[in-house]
């Protein structure tokens, strides 16, 4: 030990003489960028009293082993060049480097890995009601009560939050308990008072977007948790909003506006700032989150999908659920193209978007006599007759290939031709109520808004500028055929409202993003859907409902579709499961939401997509559209600890430096216990037939009873046309509660089939409905 110690001094000393004399050595390299390193914490040389001066020593090091130093003022001193340091969620540190500098430092005693900023986006009323737990539900069991005996803290990464909304009033909340440990921080327009007992915490993350893109232009933009953009005070009115009565935008969704878990308390961590939202920002707030005691995080952003060692937000919610923090993030919204998940981790609930029975429908009624329905938000003073027709005009020249005029994108539209005419345009490129900008500018007096094949008949409000109303594919098609035929084609547009009961709900969002899982094709994602489209929420005082400079209007709750949306109603839905069942881990609260969702719509049919009026699939809906109230009582839950999932990492073939990189332990090692990944103890199976020949392919399972001690379960499992399917033993007979017991599902082959195959799996005792999802690939065959 002596000797190590002796070494790293030594070296230390060395590197610290080196860098002195390279000072003034001149440099043609670029600036430094932000490199995220994972370290190994138990791997701390005893010469250092703390991490942080292990870290300093390590920038020293790296940077007097070049040939010169980088081109960088912070090079004068190493403690400016470290950005963030980590110590809770996972270790290590976020620092500006060069490139080779990061490349070398891969190579440095207890680094894991080095991995650059990635940009993160954020995935841009009636859903209590829709979901069974609105103010007016009788039946339902979420009180005040569970959370008077058990507080829920939930953790909201995003924009930040408008403390003045009704939707964040403490009325009748009682003192915050002293477990929670996080603070409010104050800055330009934000106090201490701007907190209270439901604000709990406020805190913002900005050092790793600043060493990327530059200081903060604190003349435009907020440096303090208030939210300019209103993404943030959305998505945490959504998660956890108190009942605020008579809540609507231009009177459209009248009703109570609350969040999913209204007794709740919420903290908000600003991660995201005009340039984006940054990774090492990102996992500072988690890792801060976790040290202040969070029990659910919501996290409403996407960077796309790295292999899991690689993925800083997957290793840092992995130490989240290690301390039993639930974590829901949004799947994209990039759907409806297959393979375009986000945030696929398994200790990760992943949510997919889907449609309400709540619509704002609008019409389009064709100087032919046709009537037309689309949907639209558009409240003012200009519209348009319902008795009159007015002049239409479309100015794409092919139907199937829109161009800058049909997309109506600035600039490009001539006054002399549109002006005094409703305008056709074609989504796409362009945000959806800029187009209607850019008609009103030309001279036009409305809009019609078609979808493109990718949005197929999926209908998504907008608080228009002028008279404006979104219509399908279909419709469009119809429209732009008319428009072309037609000597003299016209239309108006009239609006009509907030209409509830519509049929079919719920739908899937084309688009929310879809499956399959490109890493681990054995774990199902999405895992649920939720509502996600035409949400209202509380909102800003800083922006617009459009968020278009143009744009004056200002509201205190705004309508916006996206799986930023689905998400926190997930995490508000945990929060109500966990304030019921205080011991129950982050996979028992995923696998009672898992188990526990519908696949079938309000006609009794299976959930269709909106992107094809076809049934969805297992790809499209994961286990289906939660369910809360039998999510509370989900009968049996699969559970998976900490281990399970890092036996899950070691059938991922990582190397042990990789696998390191999971653990803040360093005695942990792989045992093998998962003969395959799809054997890891999750809400759904998928059986993957990866080489030929191979016949028969068995998983197993184990369910904990968290229903009537004594119980007995039977088994139903779907007919495959490519698989015979058996399950071992087909009752599940229990006598306590908390009982765990085993089974087994073997597939056998019968004709491999060329696309995957899905179905179910149930289990019931007659009073509890489990069901797991199933589906069945055989790669050869695809």
């Amino acid at each position: 030990m002596a000797a190590c110690r002796q070494t790293w001094l030594s070296f230390c000393l060395l590197a610290l003489h080196l860098a002195l004399s390279l000072r003034a050595v001149p440099t043609n390299k670029p600036p430094p960028k932000t490199y995220i390193v994972h370290v190994a914490k138990s791997e701390k040389p005893d010469s250092f009293a703390t991490h942080l001066d292990w870290y300093l020593s390590t920038i020293i090091s790296v940077a007097a082993t070049s040939s010169e130093l980088e081109a960088s003022t912070e090079a004068d001193d190493p403690a400016d060049r470290i950005v963030y340091t980590y110590e809770t969620a996972f270790h290590g540190f976020a620092a500006k480097l060069g490139d080779d500098e990061a490349e070398r430092l891969e190579s440095f005693p207890g680094v894991l890995a080095v991995l650059p900023e990635t940009v993160y986006q954020l995935h841009t009323t009636r859903s209590p009601e829709f979901l069974g737990i609105g103010p007016e539900d009788s039946n339902n069991i979420f009180t005040t009560a569970a959370f008077a005996n058990h507080d829920v803290f939930v953790g909201v990464l995003d924009t930040g939050i408008w403390p003045e909304s009704p939707s964040f009033s403490d009325k009748g909340m009682s003192a915050v308990p002293p477990r929670w440990k996080g603070a409010c921080e104050t800055g330009r327009n934000f106090t201490h008072s701007n907190c209270n007992r439901k604000i709990v915490g406020a805190r913002i993350f900005h050092r790793g977007y600043e060493a990327s893109a530059g200081a903060i232009d604190e003349k435009s933009e907020l440096k303090s948790p208030r939210d300019q953009d209103g993404h943030g005070t959305h998505t945490a009115a959504t998660v956890a909003g108190s009942p605020v009565r008579g809540a609507n935008l231009f009177g459209y969704a009248t009703g109570t506006a609350q969040g999913m878990a209204p007794h709740a308390r919420v903290a908000v961590y600003k991660v995201c700032w005009t340039g984006g939202c940054f990774s090492s920002d990102i996992l500072a707030a988690v890792d801060r989150a976790v040290a202040d005691g969070v029990d659910v995080l919501s996290i409403s952003l996407g960077g796309g999908v790295s292999a899991y060692y690689r993925d800083s937000l997957s290793i840092a919610t992995f130490g989240a659920m290690e301390m039993g923090v639930f974590v829901a993030c949004s799947a994209g919204n990039a759907g409806p193209d297959p393979i375009s998940l986000t945030n696929v981790s398994p200790w990760i609930t992943t949510v997919g978007a889907s449609t309400m029975d709540r619509d704002f429908p609008a019409t389009v009624r064709l100087g032919n006599g046709m009537n037309i329905t689309g949907v639209s938000l558009y409240k003012g003073r200009q519209n348009l007759l319902p008795s009159q027709q007015y002049p239409l005009v479309y100015m794409g020249g092919n139907l199937s290939s829109p161009n800058p005029k049909s997309l109506c994108l600035e600039g490009s539209l001539d006054p002399r031709v549109v002006a005094g005419k409703v305008v056709m345009c074609d989504r796409g490129v362009s945000p959806r109520v800029q187009k209607g900008q850019v008609v009103k500018d030309a001279g036009g007096i409305g809009m019609i808004l078609a979808n493109s094949a990718a949005n197929g008949d999926e209908l998504v409000a907008d608080s228009h500028l002028l008279p404006a109303v979104a219509v399908g594919e279909t419709a469009g098609e119809e429209i732009k055929r008319y428009s072309k035929a037609s000597a003299r084609p016209t239309a108006t547009l009239t609006f009509e409202g907030t209409k509830v009961g519509i049929r079919p709900s719920p739908v899937v969002a084309a688009f929310s993003s879809r499956g399959p899982n490109i890493l681990t094709l054995e774990i199902l994602k999405p895992d649920v859907i939720a509502p996600g489209v035409n949400i209202l929420a509380a909102w800003t005082g800083d922006a617009s409902p459009s968020s278009l400079a143009a744009d004056h209007r200002r509201v205190g709750f705004n309508i916006l579709s996206g799986t930023s949306m689905s998400c926190p109603h997930v995490g508000g839905v945990a929060a109500l499961l966990k304030a019921s069942h205080p011991d129950w881990s982050p996979a028992a609260i995923k696998s009672a939401l898992m188990t526990t969702a519908y696949v079938h719509d309000n006609t009794h049919q299976p959930l269709k997509d909106a992107a094809t009026g076809q049934p969805s699939s297992t790809y499209d809906h994961g286990a289906g559209h939660i369910q809360p109230l039998k999510a509370v009582d989900p009968g049996l839950v699969y559970d998976i600890t900490p281990e399970d999932y890092f036996e899950f990492l070691c059938s991922q073939k990582l190397t042990p430096v990789q696998m390191k990189v999971f653990t803040k332990h360093s005695n942990r090692t792989c045992k093998h216990s998962l003969v395959s990944p799809g054997d890891l103890n999750y809400p759904a199976m998928s059986a993957v037939f990866r080489q030929q020949p191979a016949t028969t392919l068995t998983l197993q399972r184990v369910v904990t009873n968290v229903g009537a001690p004594v119980s007995t379960y039977g088994v139903k499992v779907s007919a495959f046309k490519g698989a015979y399917v058996v399950v071992e033993p087909k009752t599940l007979r229990f006598t306590r509660h908390n009982q765990k017991l085993s089974y087994k599902v073997t597939f056998r082959t019968l004709s491999p089939q060329s696309s995957p195959e899905f179905g179910g799996l149930t289990w019931s005792d007659g009073t509890h409905v489990v069901r797991s999802p199933v589906v069945v690939t055989w790669l050869q065959s695809l």
